[in-house]
Protein backbone atom coordinates (compact mmCIF):
# COMPACT_ATOMS: atom_id res chain seq x y z
CA UNK A 1 0.00 0.00 0.00
CA UNK A 2 1.14 3.52 -0.67
CA UNK A 3 0.51 6.70 1.26
CA UNK A 4 -1.21 9.85 -0.12
CA UNK A 5 -1.32 13.21 1.70
CA UNK A 6 -4.50 14.77 0.24
CA UNK A 7 -2.98 18.19 0.84
CA UNK A 8 -5.16 19.78 -1.81
CA UNK A 9 -8.35 18.63 -0.11
CA UNK A 10 -7.17 19.74 3.32
CA UNK A 11 -6.19 23.18 2.01
CA UNK A 12 -9.59 23.55 0.34
CA UNK A 13 -11.25 22.48 3.57
CA UNK A 14 -9.44 25.21 5.48
CA UNK A 15 -10.44 27.81 2.90
CA UNK A 16 -14.10 26.79 2.96
CA UNK A 17 -14.20 26.41 6.75
CA UNK A 18 -14.60 30.14 7.26
CA UNK A 19 -17.89 30.18 5.26
CA UNK A 20 -20.04 28.69 8.04
CA UNK A 21 -17.93 28.06 11.14
CA UNK A 22 -20.89 26.91 13.26
CA UNK A 23 -22.08 24.07 11.00
CA UNK A 24 -20.08 21.30 12.69
CA UNK A 25 -21.06 22.43 16.17
CA UNK A 26 -24.74 22.63 15.21
CA UNK A 27 -25.17 19.10 13.93
CA UNK A 28 -22.91 17.70 16.67
CA UNK A 29 -25.11 19.33 19.29
CA UNK A 30 -28.24 17.97 17.61
CA UNK A 31 -26.91 14.42 17.50
CA UNK A 32 -25.72 14.56 21.11
CA UNK A 33 -29.16 15.80 22.15
CA UNK A 34 -30.80 12.90 20.31
CA UNK A 35 -28.54 10.40 22.08
CA UNK A 36 -29.28 12.02 25.43
CA UNK A 37 -33.03 11.75 24.90
CA UNK A 38 -32.90 8.19 23.56
CA UNK A 39 -32.40 6.42 26.91
CA UNK A 40 -35.18 8.17 28.90
CA UNK A 41 -37.58 7.79 25.98
CA UNK A 42 -36.86 4.07 25.79
CA UNK A 43 -37.28 3.67 29.53
CA UNK A 44 -40.57 5.53 29.37
CA UNK A 45 -41.82 3.23 26.63
CA UNK A 46 -40.77 0.13 28.55
CA UNK A 47 -42.43 1.46 31.70
CA UNK A 48 -45.59 2.12 29.69
CA UNK A 49 -45.55 -1.43 28.36
CA UNK A 50 -45.09 -2.77 31.89
CA UNK A 51 -47.99 -0.70 33.18
CA UNK A 52 -50.21 -1.87 30.31
CA UNK A 53 -49.48 -5.48 31.17
CA UNK A 54 -50.30 -4.87 34.82
CA UNK A 55 -46.76 -5.69 35.95
CA UNK A 56 -44.06 -3.51 37.44
CA UNK A 57 -40.55 -3.17 36.11
CA UNK A 58 -39.21 -4.19 39.50
CA UNK A 59 -40.81 -7.64 39.08
CA UNK A 60 -39.03 -8.31 35.78
CA UNK A 61 -35.82 -10.28 35.57
CA UNK A 62 -32.80 -8.81 33.85
CA UNK A 63 -33.37 -10.99 30.79
CA UNK A 64 -36.98 -9.82 30.54
CA UNK A 65 -35.98 -6.18 31.05
CA UNK A 66 -33.24 -6.47 28.44
CA UNK A 67 -35.56 -8.15 25.94
CA UNK A 68 -37.95 -5.22 26.33
CA UNK A 69 -35.32 -2.47 26.45
CA UNK A 70 -32.91 -3.63 23.72
CA UNK A 71 -35.31 -3.15 20.78
CA UNK A 72 -36.23 0.30 22.05
CA UNK A 73 -32.56 1.30 22.41
CA UNK A 74 -31.79 -0.08 18.96
CA UNK A 75 -34.68 1.90 17.50
CA UNK A 76 -33.52 5.09 19.23
CA UNK A 77 -29.95 4.61 18.02
CA UNK A 78 -31.20 4.00 14.50
CA UNK A 79 -33.07 7.31 14.68
CA UNK A 80 -29.88 9.00 15.83
CA UNK A 81 -28.05 7.36 12.91
CA UNK A 82 -30.54 8.86 10.48
CA UNK A 83 -30.03 12.27 12.06
CA UNK A 84 -26.25 11.89 11.92
CA UNK A 85 -26.41 10.78 8.28
CA UNK A 86 -28.48 13.84 7.42
CA UNK A 87 -26.04 16.11 9.26
CA UNK A 88 -23.01 14.53 7.57
CA UNK A 89 -24.75 14.96 4.23
CA UNK A 90 -25.10 18.68 4.93
CA UNK A 91 -21.44 18.85 5.89
CA UNK A 92 -20.36 17.14 2.66
CA UNK A 93 -22.64 19.40 0.63
CA UNK A 94 -21.18 22.54 2.22
CA UNK A 95 -17.60 21.25 2.40
CA UNK A 96 -16.72 19.43 -0.79
CA UNK A 97 -13.23 18.80 0.60
CA UNK A 98 -14.82 16.51 3.22
CA UNK A 99 -16.41 14.24 0.60
CA UNK A 100 -14.44 11.22 1.85
CA UNK A 101 -16.91 11.20 4.79
CA UNK A 102 -19.45 9.94 2.24
CA UNK A 103 -18.18 6.40 2.93
CA UNK A 104 -19.20 6.74 6.58
CA UNK A 105 -22.43 8.43 5.53
CA UNK A 106 -23.33 5.45 3.31
CA UNK A 107 -22.78 3.04 6.21
CA UNK A 108 -25.40 4.69 8.43
CA UNK A 109 -28.56 4.30 6.31
CA UNK A 110 -27.22 0.94 5.13
CA UNK A 111 -27.08 -0.26 8.72
CA UNK A 112 -30.62 1.00 9.36
CA UNK A 113 -31.86 -0.92 6.31
CA UNK A 114 -30.01 -4.09 7.36
CA UNK A 115 -31.46 -3.99 10.88
CA UNK A 116 -34.90 -3.13 9.52
CA UNK A 117 -34.93 -6.35 7.49
CA UNK A 118 -35.02 -8.51 10.65
CA UNK A 119 -36.59 -11.01 11.08
CA UNK A 120 -35.46 -12.19 7.68
CA UNK A 121 -37.79 -13.66 5.12
CA UNK A 122 -36.44 -15.21 1.95
CA UNK A 123 -36.50 -12.03 -0.11
CA UNK A 124 -35.22 -9.97 2.84
CA UNK A 125 -32.35 -12.41 3.18
CA UNK A 126 -31.51 -11.91 -0.48
CA UNK A 127 -31.50 -8.13 -0.03
CA UNK A 128 -29.21 -8.47 3.01
CA UNK A 129 -26.80 -10.70 1.08
CA UNK A 130 -26.68 -8.14 -1.75
CA UNK A 131 -26.30 -5.15 0.60
CA UNK A 132 -23.74 -6.57 3.06
CA UNK A 133 -20.65 -6.62 0.75
CA UNK A 134 -21.36 -3.05 -0.32
CA UNK A 135 -21.45 -1.96 3.32
CA UNK A 136 -18.12 -3.73 3.86
CA UNK A 137 -16.75 -1.90 0.81
CA UNK A 138 -17.81 1.44 2.32
CA UNK A 139 -16.38 0.55 5.75
CA UNK A 140 -12.99 -0.48 4.35
CA UNK A 141 -12.78 2.63 2.20
CA UNK A 142 -13.62 4.94 5.10
CA UNK A 143 -11.11 3.35 7.47
CA UNK A 144 -8.37 3.51 4.84
CA UNK A 145 -9.15 7.10 3.88
CA UNK A 146 -9.16 8.03 7.57
CA UNK A 147 -5.48 7.10 7.73
CA UNK A 148 -4.82 8.73 4.33
CA UNK A 149 -4.01 5.42 2.64
CA UNK A 150 -5.25 3.88 -0.57
CA UNK A 151 -4.88 0.54 -2.33
CA UNK A 152 -6.38 0.35 -5.80
CA UNK A 153 -5.95 -3.40 -6.00
CA UNK A 154 -7.89 -3.92 -2.78
CA UNK A 155 -10.49 -1.49 -4.09
CA UNK A 156 -10.98 -3.63 -7.20
CA UNK A 157 -11.17 -6.85 -5.19
CA UNK A 158 -13.84 -5.47 -2.86
CA UNK A 159 -15.78 -4.11 -5.79
CA UNK A 160 -15.61 -7.49 -7.54
CA UNK A 161 -16.74 -9.20 -4.33
CA UNK A 162 -19.72 -6.85 -4.03
CA UNK A 163 -20.69 -7.53 -7.63
CA UNK A 164 -20.18 -11.31 -7.54
CA UNK A 165 -21.39 -12.11 -4.02
CA UNK A 166 -25.12 -12.02 -4.95
CA UNK A 167 -24.37 -14.84 -7.44
CA UNK A 168 -24.18 -17.15 -4.42
CA UNK A 169 -27.95 -16.85 -4.18
CA UNK A 170 -28.20 -18.77 -7.47
CA UNK A 171 -26.51 -21.80 -5.94
CA UNK A 172 -28.71 -24.72 -4.86
CA UNK A 173 -28.20 -23.71 -1.23
CA UNK A 174 -30.78 -22.20 1.15
CA UNK A 175 -30.57 -18.40 1.36
CA UNK A 176 -30.19 -18.64 5.14
CA UNK A 177 -26.93 -20.57 4.71
CA UNK A 178 -25.66 -17.98 2.24
CA UNK A 179 -26.57 -15.26 4.75
CA UNK A 180 -24.76 -17.12 7.54
CA UNK A 181 -21.65 -17.52 5.40
CA UNK A 182 -21.81 -13.83 4.46
CA UNK A 183 -22.04 -12.91 8.15
CA UNK A 184 -18.89 -14.84 9.01
CA UNK A 185 -16.91 -14.10 5.85
CA UNK A 186 -17.63 -10.39 5.62
CA UNK A 187 -17.42 -9.98 9.41
CA UNK A 188 -13.94 -11.52 9.40
CA UNK A 189 -12.84 -9.09 6.68
CA UNK A 190 -14.24 -6.20 8.71
CA UNK A 191 -12.39 -7.31 11.86
CA UNK A 192 -9.11 -7.57 9.93
CA UNK A 193 -9.65 -4.09 8.51
CA UNK A 194 -10.39 -2.69 11.97
CA UNK A 195 -7.21 -4.22 13.38
CA UNK A 196 -5.15 -2.92 10.46
CA UNK A 197 -6.69 0.54 10.92
CA UNK A 198 -5.76 0.70 14.61
CA UNK A 199 -2.24 -0.52 13.79
CA UNK A 200 -1.80 2.29 11.28
CA UNK A 201 -3.02 4.85 13.82
CA UNK A 202 -0.54 3.42 16.35
CA UNK A 203 2.30 3.91 13.87
CA UNK A 204 1.11 7.43 13.09
CA UNK A 205 1.56 8.38 16.76
CA UNK A 206 5.34 8.01 16.35
CA UNK A 207 5.91 9.94 13.13
CA UNK A 208 9.01 12.23 13.09
CA UNK A 209 7.28 15.62 13.12
CA UNK A 210 4.76 16.76 15.70
CA UNK A 211 2.38 18.02 13.02
CA UNK A 212 2.12 14.56 11.42
CA UNK A 213 1.68 12.60 14.65
CA UNK A 214 -1.73 11.22 15.50
CA UNK A 215 -2.87 12.49 18.94
CA UNK A 216 -2.81 9.90 21.72
CA UNK A 217 -6.25 10.85 22.99
CA UNK A 218 -7.69 10.39 19.51
CA UNK A 219 -6.03 6.99 19.31
CA UNK A 220 -7.61 5.85 22.58
CA UNK A 221 -10.97 7.17 21.44
CA UNK A 222 -10.61 5.37 18.10
CA UNK A 223 -9.81 2.13 19.92
CA UNK A 224 -13.02 2.45 21.94
CA UNK A 225 -15.18 3.26 18.92
CA UNK A 226 -13.63 0.59 16.68
CA UNK A 227 -13.92 -1.80 19.64
CA UNK A 228 -17.69 -1.22 19.72
CA UNK A 229 -17.82 -2.22 16.06
CA UNK A 230 -15.72 -5.33 16.69
CA UNK A 231 -17.98 -6.33 19.60
CA UNK A 232 -20.99 -5.84 17.35
CA UNK A 233 -19.52 -8.34 14.86
CA UNK A 234 -18.63 -10.83 17.61
CA UNK A 235 -22.08 -10.56 19.20
CA UNK A 236 -23.67 -11.16 15.78
CA UNK A 237 -21.55 -14.31 15.51
CA UNK A 238 -21.93 -15.78 18.97
CA UNK A 239 -24.98 -14.01 20.49
CA UNK A 240 -27.27 -13.50 17.53
CA UNK A 241 -30.45 -13.19 19.58
CA UNK A 242 -29.11 -10.87 22.32
CA UNK A 243 -29.70 -7.62 20.46
CA UNK A 244 -26.18 -6.39 21.31
CA UNK A 245 -25.23 -6.04 17.65
CA UNK A 246 -28.18 -3.70 17.10
CA UNK A 247 -26.88 -1.45 19.90
CA UNK A 248 -23.09 -1.68 19.60
CA UNK A 249 -23.07 -1.21 15.82
CA UNK A 250 -24.95 2.12 15.86
CA UNK A 251 -22.89 3.26 18.85
CA UNK A 252 -19.71 2.64 16.86
CA UNK A 253 -21.02 4.49 13.79
CA UNK A 254 -22.36 7.39 15.86
CA UNK A 255 -19.09 7.64 17.74
CA UNK A 256 -17.10 7.66 14.51
CA UNK A 257 -19.38 10.37 13.15
CA UNK A 258 -19.05 12.53 16.24
CA UNK A 259 -15.31 11.90 16.31
CA UNK A 260 -15.11 13.06 12.71
CA UNK A 261 -17.07 16.17 13.65
CA UNK A 262 -14.62 16.79 16.49
CA UNK A 263 -11.67 16.46 14.11
CA UNK A 264 -13.34 18.83 11.68
CA UNK A 265 -14.01 21.38 14.43
CA UNK A 266 -10.36 21.11 15.53
CA UNK A 267 -9.19 21.59 11.93
CA UNK A 268 -11.49 24.60 11.70
CA UNK A 269 -9.97 26.10 14.84
CA UNK A 270 -6.46 25.44 13.55
CA UNK A 271 -7.39 27.02 10.21
CA UNK A 272 -8.73 30.12 11.97
CA UNK A 273 -5.54 30.28 14.05
CA UNK A 274 -3.44 29.86 10.91
CA UNK A 275 -5.37 32.66 9.22
CA UNK A 276 -4.81 34.89 12.25
CA UNK A 277 -1.10 34.06 12.33
CA UNK A 278 -0.93 34.69 8.59
CA UNK A 279 -2.53 38.09 9.05
CA UNK A 280 -0.03 38.92 11.80
CA UNK A 281 2.87 37.81 9.59
CA UNK A 282 1.42 39.85 6.74
CA UNK A 283 1.19 42.91 8.96
CA UNK A 284 4.77 42.39 10.11
CA UNK A 285 5.87 41.99 6.50
CA UNK A 286 4.01 45.15 5.50
CA UNK A 287 5.60 47.04 8.39
CA UNK A 288 9.01 45.70 7.37
CA UNK A 289 8.43 46.76 3.76
CA UNK A 290 7.31 50.19 4.94
CA UNK A 291 10.46 50.54 7.03
CA UNK A 292 12.56 49.40 4.09
CA UNK A 293 10.76 51.84 1.80
CA UNK A 294 11.33 54.66 4.29
CA UNK A 295 15.02 53.76 4.50
CA UNK A 296 15.32 53.68 0.72
CA UNK A 297 13.46 56.98 0.46
CA UNK A 298 15.68 58.55 3.13
CA UNK A 299 18.80 57.24 1.41
CA UNK A 300 17.57 58.58 -1.92
CA UNK A 301 16.72 61.92 -0.34
CA UNK A 302 20.14 62.02 1.30
CA UNK A 303 21.79 61.32 -2.05
CA UNK A 304 19.83 64.09 -3.74
CA UNK A 305 20.50 66.46 -0.84
CA UNK A 306 24.20 65.63 -0.84
CA UNK A 307 24.40 66.18 -4.59
CA UNK A 308 22.62 69.53 -4.25
CA UNK A 309 24.91 70.56 -1.41
CA UNK A 310 27.96 69.82 -3.51
CA UNK A 311 26.51 71.82 -6.39
CA UNK A 312 25.78 74.82 -4.15
CA UNK A 313 29.22 74.55 -2.54
CA UNK A 314 30.87 74.45 -5.95
CA UNK A 315 28.91 77.51 -7.07
CA UNK A 316 29.84 79.40 -3.91
CA UNK A 317 33.50 78.47 -4.20
CA UNK A 318 33.87 79.14 -7.91
CA UNK A 319 31.72 82.26 -8.18
CA UNK A 320 31.22 84.09 -4.90
CA UNK A 321 34.52 82.94 -3.41
CA UNK A 322 36.49 84.16 -6.41
CA UNK A 323 34.81 87.56 -6.29
CA UNK A 324 35.38 87.98 -2.54
CA UNK A 325 39.02 86.99 -2.95
CA UNK A 326 39.38 89.59 -5.70
CA UNK A 327 37.91 92.27 -3.40
CA UNK A 328 40.29 91.31 -0.59
CA UNK A 329 43.37 91.76 -2.81
CA UNK A 330 42.27 94.74 -4.90
CA UNK A 331 40.28 96.93 -2.53
CA UNK A 332 42.01 100.14 -1.41
CA UNK A 333 39.75 100.41 1.65
CA UNK A 334 40.92 98.49 4.68
CA UNK A 335 37.36 98.22 6.01
CA UNK A 336 36.04 96.79 2.77
CA UNK A 337 38.98 94.40 2.59
CA UNK A 338 38.39 93.26 6.18
CA UNK A 339 34.67 92.70 5.60
CA UNK A 340 35.41 90.82 2.40
CA UNK A 341 37.92 88.63 4.23
CA UNK A 342 35.36 87.87 6.97
CA UNK A 343 32.71 87.08 4.36
CA UNK A 344 35.20 84.82 2.59
CA UNK A 345 35.89 82.94 5.83
CA UNK A 346 32.17 82.53 6.47
CA UNK A 347 31.65 81.28 2.95
CA UNK A 348 34.47 78.76 3.32
CA UNK A 349 32.97 77.59 6.60
CA UNK A 350 29.57 77.16 4.91
CA UNK A 351 31.14 75.21 2.07
CA UNK A 352 32.90 72.98 4.58
CA UNK A 353 29.58 72.31 6.29
CA UNK A 354 28.03 71.36 2.97
CA UNK A 355 30.71 69.06 1.65
CA UNK A 356 33.25 68.56 4.43
CA UNK A 357 34.18 65.27 6.09
CA UNK A 358 33.87 64.56 9.83
CA UNK A 359 36.43 66.38 11.97
CA UNK A 360 38.42 64.87 14.82
CA UNK A 361 37.37 66.53 18.07
CA UNK A 362 41.00 67.26 19.02
CA UNK A 363 41.53 69.04 15.68
CA UNK A 364 38.30 70.99 16.16
CA UNK A 365 39.40 72.04 19.66
CA UNK A 366 42.68 73.27 18.23
CA UNK A 367 40.92 75.36 15.55
CA UNK A 368 38.46 76.84 18.04
CA UNK A 369 41.18 77.63 20.58
CA UNK A 370 43.34 79.41 18.03
CA UNK A 371 40.46 81.53 16.73
CA UNK A 372 38.88 82.37 20.11
CA UNK A 373 42.13 83.22 21.89
CA UNK A 374 43.30 85.33 18.92
CA UNK A 375 40.09 87.35 18.68
CA UNK A 376 39.91 87.97 22.43
CA UNK A 377 43.57 88.99 22.53
CA UNK A 378 42.98 91.52 19.73
CA UNK A 379 40.24 93.02 21.93
CA UNK A 380 42.62 93.17 24.95
CA UNK A 381 40.70 90.42 26.80
CA UNK A 382 42.71 87.80 28.62
CA UNK A 383 41.56 84.37 27.44
CA UNK A 384 41.96 81.22 29.50
CA UNK A 385 41.29 78.02 27.51
CA UNK A 386 40.72 74.73 29.35
CA UNK A 387 40.68 71.57 27.24
CA UNK A 388 40.01 67.99 28.43
CA UNK A 389 43.08 66.41 29.98
CA UNK A 390 42.52 62.97 28.49
CA UNK A 391 42.86 62.00 24.86
CA UNK A 392 39.63 62.22 22.92
CA UNK A 393 38.94 60.00 19.93
CA UNK A 394 35.50 61.31 19.05
CA UNK A 395 34.68 62.90 15.71
CA UNK A 396 32.40 65.78 14.82
CA UNK A 397 30.18 65.71 11.72
CA UNK A 398 30.92 68.56 9.36
CA UNK A 399 27.56 70.24 10.04
CA UNK A 400 28.03 69.99 13.82
CA UNK A 401 31.52 71.45 13.49
CA UNK A 402 30.20 74.41 11.49
CA UNK A 403 27.28 75.05 13.85
CA UNK A 404 29.51 74.89 16.94
CA UNK A 405 32.04 77.21 15.30
CA UNK A 406 29.32 79.77 14.61
CA UNK A 407 27.99 79.54 18.18
CA UNK A 408 31.51 80.18 19.52
CA UNK A 409 32.01 83.08 17.11
CA UNK A 410 28.71 84.66 18.13
CA UNK A 411 29.57 84.23 21.82
CA UNK A 412 33.00 85.83 21.36
CA UNK A 413 31.49 88.67 19.34
CA UNK A 414 29.00 89.40 22.16
CA UNK A 415 31.82 89.42 24.73
CA UNK A 416 33.89 91.82 22.64
CA UNK A 417 31.03 94.16 21.72
CA UNK A 418 28.77 94.21 24.78
CA UNK A 419 30.33 92.76 27.94
CA UNK A 420 33.19 95.14 28.74
CA UNK A 421 35.02 92.12 30.15
CA UNK A 422 38.76 91.88 30.74
CA UNK A 423 38.94 88.15 31.37
CA UNK A 424 37.20 85.16 29.80
CA UNK A 425 37.41 81.45 30.66
CA UNK A 426 36.49 78.81 28.08
CA UNK A 427 36.15 75.29 29.50
CA UNK A 428 35.66 72.25 27.23
CA UNK A 429 34.81 68.72 28.34
CA UNK A 430 33.69 65.45 26.78
CA UNK A 431 32.06 62.79 28.95
CA UNK A 432 29.03 60.49 29.06
CA UNK A 433 28.52 60.90 25.32
CA UNK A 434 28.21 64.70 25.43
CA UNK A 435 30.51 67.56 24.49
CA UNK A 436 30.20 70.70 26.62
CA UNK A 437 31.61 74.21 26.30
CA UNK A 438 31.24 76.78 29.10
CA UNK A 439 32.17 80.41 28.29
CA UNK A 440 32.32 82.73 31.30
CA UNK A 441 33.39 86.39 31.34
CA UNK A 442 33.78 88.98 34.09
CA UNK A 443 31.91 91.67 32.26
CA UNK A 444 28.99 93.83 33.26
CA UNK A 445 26.42 91.20 32.44
CA UNK A 446 23.15 91.74 30.66
CA UNK A 447 21.19 94.84 31.81
CA UNK A 448 17.98 94.39 33.83
CA UNK A 449 15.86 95.87 31.07
CA UNK A 450 16.89 92.97 28.82
CA UNK A 451 16.34 90.29 31.48
CA UNK A 452 13.66 87.87 30.34
CA UNK A 453 14.31 88.90 26.73
CA UNK A 454 17.70 87.35 26.22
CA UNK A 455 16.57 85.48 23.11
CA UNK A 456 15.70 88.72 21.34
CA UNK A 457 19.14 90.24 21.26
CA UNK A 458 22.83 89.60 20.81
CA UNK A 459 22.20 86.68 18.38
CA UNK A 460 21.25 84.39 21.26
CA UNK A 461 18.15 83.09 19.49
CA UNK A 462 20.28 81.89 16.59
CA UNK A 463 22.74 80.28 19.01
CA UNK A 464 19.97 78.30 20.69
CA UNK A 465 18.46 77.36 17.33
CA UNK A 466 21.79 76.03 16.11
CA UNK A 467 22.22 73.98 19.31
CA UNK A 468 18.72 72.57 18.90
CA UNK A 469 19.52 71.51 15.34
CA UNK A 470 22.33 69.39 16.80
CA UNK A 471 19.91 67.91 19.40
CA UNK A 472 21.68 69.87 22.12
CA UNK A 473 21.00 72.99 24.14
CA UNK A 474 22.51 76.41 24.72
CA UNK A 475 21.82 78.06 28.08
CA UNK A 476 22.60 81.68 28.97
CA UNK A 477 23.04 82.81 32.59
CA UNK A 478 23.68 86.46 33.37
CA UNK A 479 23.16 89.18 35.91
CA UNK A 480 24.28 92.77 36.34
CA UNK A 481 27.75 92.94 37.83
CA UNK A 482 28.76 89.28 37.69
CA UNK A 483 29.21 88.63 33.99
CA UNK A 484 27.65 86.14 31.62
CA UNK A 485 27.88 82.35 31.38
CA UNK A 486 27.05 80.47 28.17
CA UNK A 487 26.69 76.68 28.43
CA UNK A 488 26.63 74.68 25.20
CA UNK A 489 25.94 70.94 25.41
CA UNK A 490 25.64 68.70 22.35
CA UNK A 491 25.68 64.90 21.93
CA UNK A 492 28.75 63.30 20.40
Amino acid sequence: MHRTTEQHGEAAGRNSAAAAPGAARQFAAGTAAALTLAVPVCLAQVAGAAAASGEGISTWSFATLWSKLAPQLAYGLQSALVLMAFALGLLIWQRRAQRHIAWLLALMPGWVVMVGLSPLSSWQTAIAVVLAPWLLWCAVHYLMRRTRRRDRRLHRLLLAQALLFPAALLLPVPASRVAGFALWWLGAQLLVTMGWHLWQLWQDMFLPTLEERYPRFDFVLSCVLIGFGALAVLSAWFLPGSGLAGILGPLSLLGLGLHRVREFARALTQAELAVLQGELRLQERIAELERHFDQVAEAKLEQVTERERKRIAADLHDDLGAKLLTIVHTSESDRISTLAREALEEMRLSVRGLTGKPVQLLDALGDWRAEVVSRLAQANILAEWKSPAEDIEHTFPARAYVQTTRILRESVSNIIKHSGATHCVISCSAQDGYFSVVIQDNGQGIPLELEGRLDKGHGMASMKARAKQMHGQCLVESGPGWGTVIRLTIPL
